[in-house]
């Protein structure tokens, strides 16, 4: 046994995450058979940690505990240590999360388990201190306390484990509980969101906040369809407060993980792709519906934001995440201006504006440092343009310099590591909501990096035989030969990806490729005895707690696997007109009938895939590449809704062969006219084709 542990098996690792962890005194193995053997040869529990690259009080753990000498003796004696990359392995996070859940009453990162050889947690918490102290029990003495437990009450110990277990598997099983599907549903999540939205700050409930997005793209969609004024007004006053607060980078643009305090001022500074992503698409969907110049704004800044600092030009790809932090002794210092570094930047006049319109003063925001400035809009640019004399033009154009020469010296300072691991999932939703704002904006640009992006995803991370990989390239370019196996989510949202880019393209190759993925995720998911989607293939590995069954229905924190899986099915039988895709949609959606409402503003994509079921799909056909073709397709695009596409097509895409079949069989025999049209179709019906655009408006909100 030595020599296995001559070395720590991280150094082999592929992930950025655990990469960054192999030159510690634990010796830490990857999650895997091999690590949980020898716990079983050595008769030892198993030390779980689960964290991010991203993560600061991973960082923290780390350098208190795991670096630590003689803390490391005290696991290397009494454990076999499991460290686990959460972005690569999002099916081992959320199996430990809920069990750390059940025995600590709340969750996180970093997660800390002990586990019996096999895998099965029997205790757990989140971070843990080095040194005893504010009531708190040191590190050492619980890993010593558990360690004694497993030598002299290992009855206890496994006791605990199997309700743990069967815990994780009843939480999010849901079987049985099945209800009948009506709007009401809908209503209710929406309702609920309601009664949480903070009318004055915008967003939900309290501190901490965070994004909601697929609850907003519910609420914008409600909103314009009944013209609730409620519902629309907790959707326009979030995305406004958001945009103004420190939450937002108000100088590069996109979005931090999420606000420490309940007016969005100060952040936790890590950005995640994910989170990027579907605030894009709120944006996107808010401009879309209110033409509210300032929703477009931002959805550009978060392009330019993402372009900049979270793609690969070349080759195609997203990459994951930008850390919050230098190193262990900042907190977000990078993001983060004093009054004095901020007058180092600007002349008088430029710090005039800035000063009130960005609340930079004496007295920051930031606990650890109150000098410190979080950026942030309190006052509107017209009211610190009266203040200090000077027109409203003369303040844009003054505000414009201040925020460009602010950003110019930020980029001189260290910049905090960029994750550029290519997961499969957030590239699906983050093709999706490009391709969405390159079709409402006209974003030639965008629409290309999309399209390149889900190309190399399906060539690099597809194949009909294997199926989906979660990982298309890792962030230093080792370990790339390494697969982990792709979970429901991959497979929903690349699917997805790929029906938007055939909404974009009316290439038949992509509804190929989504009609491809949708039935690989239904022969490996799909529960043909209890319907829904299990997130993990029923054939996959059973190791520790994988061996528990899992249905997601709640958004934490991206979109709930089932039900995006069922909105794809949806889209799928629009096209294809195969039954069995929206029968298979409706039997998932059935599932979580009974208990979606108890979920609240965390069921937004239930809510959404349940619109897209109950409401008769349209679909708007333009013909043509001229301007009259974008002036009819900007028209048919004016407001958002879950049950509408609109996809271009040139004439010699009028062929029923190009076509997806039931829309093939939809357009019998069209034919060019000579000049650009538009054709509205609901259901398995169409409306004469029409050039005029207000006769395309009306057609579409009838």
């Amino acid at each position: 046994m030595s020599d296995l542990h001559a070395q720590n098996g991280l150094k082999d690792a592929a992930s950025a995450y655990l990469r960054s962890a192999m030159h510690q005194p634990v010796r830490w193995h990857e999650w895997g058979e091999e690590a949980f053997q020898l716990a079983a040869e050595l008769d030892r529990p198993v030390l779980l940690d689960i964290g991010a690259v991203w993560c600061h009080w991973c960082h923290v753990m780390d350098r208190e505990s795991y670096e630590d000498a003689a803390l490391a003796a005290v696991i290397n004696e009494h454990y076999v240590a499991v460290k686990v990359d959460r972005d690569e392995r999002p099916d081992v996070d959320s199996r430990y999360q809920s069990a750390v859940q059940a025995m600590a009453g709340q969750g996180g990162w970093p997660l800390t388990a002990i586990l019996t050889p096999d895998g099965r947690p029997f205790y757990g918490g989140t971070y843990f201190p080095r040194e005893e102290g504010y009531g708190r029990p040191s590190f050492e003495r619980v890993l010593r306390s558990l360690a004694d437990v497993w030598k002299t009450r290992r009855e206890d110990a496994l006791e605990n484990a199997g309700k743990v277990l069967a815990a994780i598997e009843h939480g999010e099983a849901y079987s049985g509980r099945t209800g009948s599907l009506a709007m009401g549903i809908v209503e209710k999540l929406v309702e609920s969101g309601l009664q949480q939205f903070d009318a004055r700050n915008g967003g939900f409930g309290t501190q901490p906040k965070f994004p909601h997005a697929s609850m907003m793209d519910l609420m914008i969609d409600l909103a314009a369809r009944t013209g609730d004024e409620r519902v629309k007004q907790a959707v326009v006053v979030t995305l406004k407060k958001m945009a103004a607060g420190g939450v937002y980078d108000q100088l590069a643009g996109g979005f931090h993980r999420y606000s420490v305090d309940e007016q969005w001022i100060v952040p936790h500074f890590e950005k995640m792709l994910y989170d990027n992503a579907g605030l894009l698409g709120n944006y996107v969907h808010a401009f879309q519906t209110y033409v509210d110049a300032e929703f477009a704004g931002v959805a550009l800044d978060v392009i330019r934001w993402m372009d900049e600092c979270l793609s690969d030009r070349e080759r195609g790809g997203f990459y994951a995440s930008q850390d919050a932090d230098i190193n262990l002794d900042d907190d977000g210092d990078y993001f983060t201006w004093t009054l004095e570094e901020a007058k180092a930047v600007l002349t008088a006049e430029e710090m005039a504006l800035a000063g009130p319109y960005f609340d930079i003063g004496e007295v920051g925001d930031m606990h650890h440092n109150r000098a410190k400035n979080v950026l942030h809009r309190k006052r509107r640019l017209e009211d610190v343009a009266v203040e200090i004399g000077i027109s409203v033009e003369e303040a844009e154009q003054r505000l414009k310099v201040v925020k460009a020469k602010l950003l110019e010296a930020r980029r001189l300072r260290e910049t905090p590591f960029i994750d550029k691991t290519i997961y499969t999932s957030w590239n699906g939703m983050a093709v999706s909501a490009y391709l969405r704002a390159a079709r409402v904006m006209d974003l030639a640009r965008v629409k290309a990096f999309a399209l390149k992006t889900l190309d190399r995803v399906l060539a690099e991370a597809w194949s009909a035989d294997a199926g989906l990989k979660h990982v298309v390239a890792y962030s230093d370019g080792s370990g790339t030969g390494k697969a982990v196996a792709g979970v429901l989510d991959d497979y929903a949202f690349v699917a997805e990806a790929c029906v938007e880019a055939w909404e974009s393209t009316g290439e038949r190759r992509y509804y190929e490729a989504a009609q491809a993925i949708a039935d690989a995720m239904i022969a490996r998911f799909y529960d043909r005895t209890g319907g829904g989607f299990f997130d993990t293939e029923q054939e996959g590995s059973k190791l520790g707690a994988l061996a528990a069954r899992r249905k997601p229905l709640q958004d934490s924190p991206t979109p709930a696997g089932n039900p995006a899986a069922a909105a794809v099915l949806l889209r799928l039988e629009e096209l294809s007109g195969e039954a069995k895709y929206k029968e298979m949609a409706e039997e998932t959606l059935e599932s979580f009938a009974g208990v979606v409402e108890h979920f609240g503003i965390y069921a937004g994509t239930y809510g959404l895939a349940l619109l897209r079921l109950l409401l008769e799909p349209v679909q708007v056909v333009i013909v043509g590449a001229d301007e009259p073709a974008k002036g009819l397709a900007a028209m048919a695009r004016a407001r958002y809704s879950v049950n509408k596409m609109v996809v271009g097509l040139g004439p010699e895409q009028l062929r029923k062969d190009l076509l997806p079949p039931a829309l093939a069989e939809t357009l019998p025999e069209l034919q060019w006219m000579g000049k650009s049209f538009a054709l509205v179709c609901s259901g398995r019906s169409c409306q004469p084709p029409t050039s005029d655009a207000e006769e395309l408006l009306r057609a579409v909100r009838c």
